[in-house]
């Protein structure tokens, strides 16, 4: 099959005598070269020995064209043309085209810039082979779509070329190879709006007769399937075709980038993930296998569509791409890194190879960084409790050069994380002098929910925003926080409740209005475990073990205990005035009460021993509460020996029950600080406190 897509070679064939054709070709408007070229195109696509039906029509199709110096006009197709002659001198030249010579043309393809450069280049040649008429539609497409034009413009419309190029899509797609039909589509699917007329309905009739005898392959299919959903959008019922035929179709030798494309089709119909979750598994085994030969942007793309679809049973293929993407840190886009750190922090993966790279991209360029990537990469720090100074640092140093370039999302998205990980960054002062500038400007901008994230946080790490008390607990406030909801969130409730604790207790001096009763909540702890971590109760169950060796009986402390002051304790004991430990459920002659926090890894930053910003906030409010905060640190392997052999106190203490009212040991504990963890290495034993020392009897 050949395509001509000019006749100035032609015209000087001894066989078709046309003498003025590429002056007509240049100087008629595009509608005369329209009908002047037509009988001569449509064969481009059809059999190269046409039927005799098609053979008479192309001899009854004839327009006359001014002849080249202007004299009296010749016809188009006198009555010797013979239709075998010209049929074996096309097919001579698709031979040559389709050579070497032919590969040099697509390749040249991509170096023009303009529209116009490629339709001027198709008017120099003899003809063109399907693969080249194809990739200079694609070359148009792609040179429109990056003016960030909806469609073509109606000068390329109506040039004449570009007309005949496309006539034989139209006209004949069935004379199209797969890969031809495929790439015209995916050439099409570049433009939003393609262009009008019976070109695409063509198209998408010959790829539904093709998808009912099986006549695609996979890598056919997995291009379509793309290109129609850009095409026709996710209801398109040909799209649906494409997707069952993969169903039921191998994956196992699909290259990576039909995999890819397959991964965005899929993308964007989420409503039927759990239709082709078969077909999700398939695709997701296949990439196993080929994921190294997979570029930046396309792992960035899988990712993003594993979040989209969420697939978690992938999680294998998660940790393979996040540890193949440690080399590509430098070489993603802001944007791709973006969709990599969100798939991680979704799917609850933090490579430390991975952070170390992203520390190392953030802080070389930091006041040059898409503000998007910098919130991006600390709410992953965030999510995953990974304390990564580099990177909040880096943050922090941007906003303070640049905070009018960050959004109030982005802004609310880039601070809390310092309160949740209990981090003040070296320039704090400024930092948050730049974020109270940025609030008084734009208050009314922030979301009411990211606002309240915002400040809650702040008073995580003693930045209390006493100036805004006032807005948030008014009703107007409230009523914004509530929205169309019937009600406001718990975990709203909560946060407010928070901030009015800390107004009594670390802000004294603060007078302005107080949250109304009806929006206080009893307890902190809410289901999302924003304010408390609930107690591990194998780490409880290792201390009370030791507890009741030492006190002799359960009875003398209380376990996860509600305050007053709604935070709830891990252990509860109780002491009179002489320092002896009373019954838990003694309410009389109590002088101070000890608070025990079960401090399991949860409640820390990421492989550190750096409390997270809301415990280290209880903590501190407690003490100020009155309570005497012991802090208890789970080493798991060195609790269950202390729980498990004898125990003796030091001073040796007797461990005798009491009556009511009286002591069951004493104990000085004002100063105490209960830390279950190792001693130095060779020292043996566990150190509880400065005061008591719990030793293993040998």
């Amino acid at each position: 099959m050949a395509l001509a897509t000019v006749w100035r070679n032609l015209c000087h064939s001894p066989n078709l005598r046309v003498r003025g054709a590429l002056a007509a070709l240049k100087c008629q408007p595009g509608h005369h070269v329209h009908k002047g070229v037509q009988a001569c195109l449509c064969p481009w696509f059809c059999p190269l020995r046409p039927a005799p039906s098609q053979a008479k029509s192309l001899h009854t199709c004839c327009e006359k064209v001014p002849s080249e110096n202007g004299n009296d006009p010749h016809p188009l197709q006198e009555p010797e043309f013979s239709q075998v002659a010209c049929c074996d001198r096309l097919e001579g030249n698709a031979k040559i085209a389709a050579g070497a010579g032919g590969q040099l043309c697509c390749g040249r393809l991509s170096k023009f810039a303009s529209s116009q450069e490629v339709l001027s280049f198709l008017s120099t040649l003899q003809a063109v082979p399907e693969p080249l008429a194809t990739g200079a539609l694609q070359r148009i497409c792609e040179v429109e779509s990056r003016r960030g034009d909806s469609s073509l413009p109606q000068e390329i419309l109506d040039n004449g070329v570009f007309e005949a190029l496309c006539l034989p899509f139209e006209q004949e797609p069935s004379s199209l190879s797969s890969a031809g039909l495929v790439s015209v589509l995916r050439a099409l699917a570049l433009l939003r709006v393609v262009p009008q007329g019976r070109l695409l309905p063509s198209l998408v009739a010959e790829c539904r007769r093709r998808l009912q005898r099986d006549g695609l392959d996979v890598q056919a299919l997995c291009v379509l399937g793309e290109s129609l959903l850009k095409l026709q959008g996710p209801d398109c019922s040909t799209l649906e075709l494409v997707l069952d035929e993969l169903q039921g179709r191998s994956l196992e030798s699909v290259a990576p980038e039909d995999l890819v494309a397959l991964y965005r089709t899929l993308q964007e119909c989420p409503e039927k993930a759990g239709r082709y979750q078969g077909l999700l598994d398939k695709v997701n085994t296949a990439c196993l296998s080929v994921f190294l030969g997979l570029s930046p942007t396309s792992i960035s793309q899988v990712l993003d569509a594993l979040v989209v679809l969420d697939q978690s049973q992938a999680l294998s293929l998660v940790i393979r791409l996040a540890k193949y993407a440690r080399r590509h840190v430098p070489a993603f886009t802001g944007q791709e890194l973006g969709k990599v750190i969100e798939a991680l922090a979704y799917f609850g993966h933090s490579d430390r190879v991975f952070t170390e790279a992203l520390e190392q991209r953030l802080s070389t360029a930091s006041l040059t960084q898409d503000p998007e990537l910098l919130c991006r990469a600390v709410q992953y720090c965030s999510r995953r409790r990974v304390l990564s100074r580099p990177i909040l640092d880096s943050a922090a140093e941007a906003f303070v050069c640049r905070p009018h370039e960050f959004s109030p999302r982005q802004v609310a998205e880039l601070i809390e994380p310092f309160g949740r990980l209990n981090y003040s960054p070296p320039n704090a002062t400024a930092l948050f002098r730049s974020l109270e500038s940025e609030l008084a400007t734009r208050f009314r901008d922030f979301p009411p929910r990211a606002l309240l994230n915002l400040l809650h946080s702040c008073s995580l790490i003693e930045r209390h925003p006493t100036n805004l008390m006032a807005k948030i607990f008014s009703p107007y406030f409230l009523m914004q926080l509530q929205g169309e909801e019937p009600f406001v969130d718990r975990l709203s409730l909560a946060q407010l409740t928070h901030l009015l604790l800390t107004s009594f207790l670390e802000c004294p001096f603060y007078k302005g209005p107080r949250l109304p009763p009806k929006f206080q909540v009893k307890s902190f702890l809410t289901p999302c475990c924003a304010l408390e971590t609930p107690m591990d109760f194998h780490l409880y169950n290792l201390v009370k073990m030791a507890l009741i060796k030492l006190l002799g009986s359960r009875l003398y402390f209380g376990v996860r205990v509600l305050t007053p002051y709604n935070y709830t304790i891990d252990v509860e004991l109780k002491l009179n005035e002489e320092g002896f430990i009373l019954p838990f459920r003694v309410e009389e002659d109590i002088h101070k009460r000890v608070a025990l926090c079960l401090d399991d890894a949860r409640r820390f930053c990421l492989n550190s021993r750096h409390l997270l910003g809301k415990e280290a906030a209880k903590q501190r409010q407690l003490r100020l509460l009155g309570y005497h905060v012991v802090q208890a640190r789970a080493f798991t392997s060195h609790l269950e020996k202390l729980a498990s052999e004898p125990m003796r106190c030091k001073d040796s203490v007797p461990r005798t029950c009491c009556e009511k009212g009286s002591g069951a040991k004493p104990a000085d504990l004002d100063r105490a600080v209960l830390s279950l963890t190792p001693r130095a290495a060779g020292q043996g034993g566990a150190l509880i406190s400065s005061e008591l020392v719990f030793i293993p009897c040998q």
